[in-house]
């Protein structure tokens, strides 16, 4: 009930958003910033056809092998290898850590609104090519076309304004540079969403709805994230948890099991001719 009613807030107060957001992932670095087992943050993706399994993972990786991989379809969407890359949204640096590692990139960088997860990931993810710093979506810290792609996980709709970040991401892609996006919006959102990638100057590549993906990777997922919740909230509070982690049964997964929410990728590129 609690989960659900911040939820319910954040939903109905756009304004509020950056900051209760801010607080509310500083705390959670904060509280849990010792839970290495715990680097990913979002629903997952899961083949309908089970090969999901088959993407080779370090053991180390196995456990999160789920929301990897919607890091893994979505930033496979367009070649990264020998790219500059930037995650915007990069929270506990899991994402960020698995393309910089598997997919090669020249460099990747990740930034986060809360300084407490940079702190984590800055720790936590020590890579040559990998480094995490404080930003803003709406006002990113990099001079223009510094980037070939960018990627943005389930994280754009706690952004006020959609059409801020999605100005500041075509402003730092150079010419021909991809955004590779993700997100879920409820159903009744998804015509303004659309009318904001139309308007956003980026030509759309392509577009994927992955909801039953995503359902897909809750339900085998469910297990270990009912078990990683009891890990950082016991007794009695230990349903937030499940809300937040997105165990069967509770609100994200049934939301999307009806229809009143829906997940979709994109791969959006900047036009060549773009300045």
């Amino acid at each position: 009930m609690i989960a659900d009613a911040f939820l319910w807030v954040l939903n109905r107060t756009p304004a509020l958003r950056r900051t209760l957001w801010r607080v509310f992932f500083g705390l959670l670095a904060t509280r849990f910033g010792n839970v290495g087992w715990w680097t990913l943050m979002n629903y997952g993706y899961a083949d309908l056809d089970c090969s999901t399994k088959t993407l080779v993972l370090e053991p180390t990786d196995d456990a999160e092998r789920y929301p990897i991989a919607l890091y893994h379809h979505v930033a496979t969407l367009a070649p990264v290898a020998g790219c500059e890359v930037l995650e915007v949204g990069s929270g506990r640096g899991g994402g960020a850590s698995f393309v910089a590692r598997y997919l090669s990139p020249a460099r990747m960088v990740g930034i986060d609104l809360s300084s407490q997860a940079v702190k984590f990931c800055n720790k936590h993810h020590r890579l040559a090519n990998l480094h995490f710093q404080q930003g803003d979506a709406e006002q990113l810290p990099f001079a223009d076309a510094s980037f070939d792609s960018v990627i943005n996980v389930e994280s754009s709709f706690c952004y006020p304004s959609i059409d801020r970040f999605f100005a500041e991401v075509r402003r730092v892609l150079r010419p021909g540079g991809h955004l590779h996006y993700t997100d879920l919006r409820l159903a009744h959102e998804v015509a303004d969403w659309r009318a904001a990638l139309a308007r956003c100057g980026l030509e759309l590549v392509a577009e994927r709805d992955i909801t039953a993906n995503v359902i897909e990777a809750l339900h085998r997922d469910t297990p270990r994230r009912r078990a990683g919740g009891r890990r950082i909230v016991s007794g009695p509070f230990s349903a937030i948890a499940d809300v937040f982690t997105g165990v069967d049964g509770t609100r994200i997964p049934s939301l999307l099991a009806s229809g009143e929410m829906v997940y979709f990728s994109f791969l959006l590129r900047k036009p060549a001719s773009a300045g």
